[in-house]
């Protein structure tokens, strides 16, 4: 089930998209648990103790403006989705900034909002993929999400983390190439590393640059390969 929030101070504006969500898990199938609220306070004191997959926030709030309450929801929530409705595209610049999933102008349309539901089910159902490893200190649960690359060293595979960790395992990075594939996200950019294509920050045809800033070889004569896959799977639909 989908637990979605909707924070907007003009209540006919909060009823409409509340309804749109409502057509919306009915034709989908899609259960959705929806919870209003009309200002950004409250919904900051909400989430203290419920978590929310989804957030569609209005940008003009009185008090605590919708901007505002998404930066104080991303100190809590780093993978909440936060889409912004707003009746001005004046803000769509600043809306990067809190990793907003999309920016919406209002009144928002039911084939807009069906793209930008099927957009964010397609994102968390990624995120939840994981992964159980055998470490020395006993099995461990890694979302793939989570993986930035993969690297072998000898007969060992240590997976880089977006948090700064890495974990280790005594197996081989072969044993890892069917599972991980470029229909996970991943792509083998080098016979020592595999990399997670959603956490590349930039890259060009020799080196790769990670969100957290690790750089990763690419090796020679794969330059073209890794931009077709990058693009394929960041740009899919």
């Amino acid at each position: 089930m989908l637990r979605i929030a909707i924070c907007d101070d003009e209540a006919r504006s909060a009823l409409d998209t509340k309804a749109l969500l409502e057509q919306w898990s009915a034709e989908t199938g899609h259960e959705t648990e929806l919870h209003c609220f009309d200002n950004g306070d409250s919904l900051i004191n909400e989430t203290c103790s419920e978590k929310y997959d989804i957030i569609f926030l209005d940008i003009v709030m009185p008090l605590l403006s919708g901007m505002d309450t998404a930066k104080e929801l991303r100190l809590k929530d780093k993978s909440v989705k936060i889409i912004f409705l707003t009746s001005s595209a004046e803000f769509a610049l600043q809306s990067y900034a809190v990793k907003a999933s999309d920016y919406c102008l209002k009144p928002i349309t039911y084939s807009r909002l069906k793209e930008i539901m099927d957009d964010c089910l397609a994102s968390i159902n990624r995120e939840s993929e994981s992964l159980t490893l055998k470490t020395a200190g006993g099995f461990q649960k890694i979302y793939l999400h989570e993986i930035e690359y993969i690297e072998a060293q000898n007969k060992r595979v240590f997976f880089f983390l977006k948090n700064g960790k890495a974990v280790e395992v005594v197996q081989q990075l072969y044993t890892f190439e069917s599972v991980l594939s470029c229909s996970k996200g991943f792509f083998k950019c080098h016979r020592s590393y595999l990399v997670y294509l959603p956490n590349v920050d930039n890259f060009n045809s020799i080196e790769i640059k990670t969100k957290s800033g690790r750089r990763i070889p690419i090796a020679r004569g794969y330059g073209k390969a890794f931009k077709d896959a990058y693009f394929a799977v960041m740009f899919k639909d």
